[in-house]
């Protein structure tokens, strides 16, 4: 939910500064990670395997591999095999800056790829640069990650803060006497969640949506009931909550048993989980609930029929089940082997020019980075689960969401009671 990055434990980043500066004795550059220009290119990459991002970080597991058995099928990375050297940071932004350190350093790796999380790819982020290599990544696109003044990080994904607001702009221009009067806003106090509910609530509020609950709860919190027992209580028109698949869950069970049907529920991420989300909430509970995103499975992008059909023969299901975690993974390393390719080698100087100086193509659509990493060439729909299917919509000229293929009804709105 490139989508999508979020971070628990953030304190636990103090720890960090020895790390880093441990990093910068061990070197400070390298220009073709392990020098060989023979045999595989090596790729390190860092995923939460277990820990509370092990569902994100187990899908983005899954997108890499399909990128590289793709490239390696099709004659390799300049003539070369790739190998994926994944390694589990357990969710926690001391272990991945460690994990980063010994890829570089001691593993020599040709290339890295980026974690799963906002938080984890800004700790990692700063070890990575004084190593000066590339750090393309798919979920990494809070704000935070982009003010820290370095050259060497891009994000292929959309943009953290634009993630709700085409959902917004969409309920601001109803009419007034359609328009919900109030809403109600809880996210976890995180980077990846907290910014998408911010821009939205200042459109909302600006169109006269009264904000009647506003909860920012630790992201550590295990126990979600009195959250969802404050928006119940709250009787709020519309709900947008800044989650991931656990606590948009907990929050849709508890709205079932108590009988809330809000006229429309977005969440940040975890709707867009596919089968995964279908299993904890229930096939026939999904009805009506929206997620934002940059992709959707029937998405006529490059590469993206052939990379959901290699996904369901590998894994099974339908396009229906492939976590958007999946193609944010894909893109990354499409966009590297692009930048590669493009000059030639391995050369981490080059090629991080080369990735702030081109427009690429990937699954999600089209890749151009602005100065600070960030893609501006991505764009933000709005999902909804409809009949079991998760269909995509775009705000149309009058904000008006308009459905796109395989979308073939008007977003549901009011969604329908539980």
């Amino acid at each position: 939910m490139n989508t999508r990055g979020a971070l628990r434990g953030w304190r636990a980043v103090a720890c960090i500064g020895a790390v880093a500066l441990l990093a910068t004795a061990c070197g400070s550059s390298a220009n073709s990670g392990s020098g060989s220009s023979s045999g595989p290119i090596k790729i390190g990459v860092s995923l939460s395997l277990t820990g509370d991002f092990s569902a994100d970080g187990n899908a983005f597991q899954q997108g890499y591999e399909l990128w590289a058995k793709q490239v390696n099928a099709s004659g390799g990375l300049l003539g070369r095999q790739v190998t994926l050297d994944v390694v589990n940071d357990a969710s926690s932004p001391v272990q991945v800056v460690t994990n980063y350190q010994k890829l570089i350093s001691v593993d020599h790796v040709d290339l890295v790829f980026g974690p799963f999380s906002t938080g984890l790819t800004k700790a990692a982020s700063q070890v990575v640069n004084r190593f000066g290599y590339a750090f393309v990544e798919g979920a990494g696109g809070g704000p935070s990650v982009f003010t820290s003044g370095l050259h060497n990080v891009f994000d292929v994904s959309l943009p953290v803060a634009n993630n709700l607001v085409s959902f917004a702009n969409w309920i601001a221009a109803m009419p007034a006497a359609e328009r919900p009067k109030t809403a109600a806003y809880a996210t976890q106090d995180d980077p990846f969640t907290a910014p998408q509910l911010d821009s939205a609530r200042k459109i909302l509020e600006l169109a006269g949506v009264q904000s009647v609950y506003n909860k920012v709860y630790p992201s550590e919190t295990t126990d979600y009931s009195p959250i969802a027992s404050g928006i119940i209580s709250s009787n709020a028109d519309i709900v947008l909550v800044g989650t991931l698949l656990p606590d948009v869950s907990a929050f849709v069970k508890q709205f079932i048993q108590q009988n809330y049907n809000p006229k429309a529920l977005i969440a940040t991420a975890g709707p867009d989980q596919g089968a995964q989300f279908i299993q904890n909430v229930g096939p026939n509970h999904t009805e009506g609930i929206m997620v934002p995103n940059g992709w959707y499975a029937t998405a006529n992008n490059p590469g993206n029929a052939d990379m959901v059909a290699a996904y369901t023969k590998q894994y099974g299901g339908t396009a229906a089940d492939v976590s958007s975690d999946v193609p944010e993974a894909y893109a990354v390393g499409e966009v590297t082997a692009q930048a590669v390719q493009k000059i030639g080698g391995l050369d981490q100087s080059k090629l991080i020019s080369e990735l702030h100086g081109e427009t690429f193509d990937s699954v999600q659509g089209k890749v151009k980075f602005d100065s600070t990493g960030q893609n501006v060439d991505a764009f933000a729909y709005v999902f909804q689960w409809q009949g079991g299917d998760l269909v995509p919509f775009q705000p149309g000229s009058d904000q008006a969401l308009t459905p796109v293929p395989p979308a073939t009804a008007p977003a549901e709105y009011p969604k329908k009671s539980w």
